[in-house]
């Protein structure tokens, strides 16, 4: 996988985990507070669409994931 595949796979999985842990309805609800982790990932992914440059993507591709 690209770091550009790895970084929206990680980013999506964060969203819905922390939805799970936040909301109240949720099965393995934990605290209400994992939406601000919500609202951080989605606040990243909202600059990475302007500025074209994600943090995540850099540790992906220090970690060895290819570029795209």
């Amino acid at each position: 996988m690209t770091s550009w595949q790895l970084t929206r796979l990680i980013g999506g999985t964060f969203i819905l985990l922390s939805l799970a842990l936040g909301v109240p309805g949720s099965p393995i609800f934990h605290s209400m507070n994992w939406l601000w982790f919500t609202a951080f990932v989605g606040a990243n992914f909202l600059q990475s669409g302007f500025s074209n440059w994600c943090l995540m993507e850099v540790i992906m591709r220090k970690l060895g994931a290819r570029a795209a």
